[in-house]
């Protein structure tokens, strides 16, 4: 697996790197973020790791670049740990977001369970049909009447656990622990970033096919 992190703390780079290799990555380096928008479109990665605050091109613009031209999987790093911060991260395409400091430990954590999400290393398992909606978890790929969803991993993964549950609330906790193995805060809204894009991207004329039921979580339903 090969990873890039861009982040100008050349120190924590070199820890970063020194950690991940000692378990079976491949990791690459660069210190600003028109650097690593570079080396992003020049190679492929398995995941990037991304600080927001950087020179020449900051993270969360970097991240809306890379998004242009593909889904690789996005884990963002900053000191600035503020609800707005994680929504603009989560809004611009991360799918995953880490405080600093943090624990070399905890980003092994987030990146495994990332690439889990996003190569689709679980079992295998049939299609799954909800109405018009069509998707295969085993090619990681989705349509609706027929037309190819352009999904992010996070959505492709929300909207799996809703199509297995369909015609069931899906409480918010419940999703979030399928999804981040963790229970969901009362302040994070990410949740929501992903629904919101996950739901115009499956009805943009505003049918209510994916539904948010108030305090309890969101459903899925089969609308022709």
């Amino acid at each position: 697996m090969r990873i890039l992190i861009i982040d100008d703390d050349k120190e924590l780079c070199q820890m970063m790197v020194e950690y991940l290799s000692a378990h079976a990555f491949s990791v690459d380096c660069t210190y600003d973020g028109a650097s690593g928008l570079a080396r992003a479109y020049e190679r492929p990665y398995d995941i990037i790791i991304l600080d927001v605050m950087l020179p020449r091109l900051d993270g969360f613009e970097a991240l809306r670049a890379m998004r242009r031209r593909s889904d690789v999987p996005v884990i963002l790093l900053t000191a600035r740990a503020g609800e707005s911060d994680r929504l603009q991260g989560f809004e611009a395409g991360a799918d995953d977001y880490l405080p600093k400091p943090f624990a070399a430990s905890e980003l092994l954590a987030r990146i495994r369970a990332v690439l889990r999400r996003a190569q689709g290393t679980r079992q295998p398992s049939a299609d799954l049909r909800v109405g018009a909606i069509a998707l295969n978890p085993a090619n990681r790929r989705a349509w609706n009447g027929g037309t190819a969803l352009d999904l992010t991993s996070m959505e492709f993964d929300i909207l799996k656990l809703l199509m297995r549950a369909a015609g069931r609330t899906v409480s918010r906790d419940e999703m979030a622990t399928s999804l981040h193995q963790r229970e969901a805060s009362p302040f994070e809204r990410a949740l929501d970033v992903h629904i919101s894009h996950l739901r115009k991207k499956l009805a943009p004329d505003g049918d209510h096919v994916l539904r948010t039921i108030r305090g309890v979580g969101y459903q899925l339903t089969a609308q022709e």
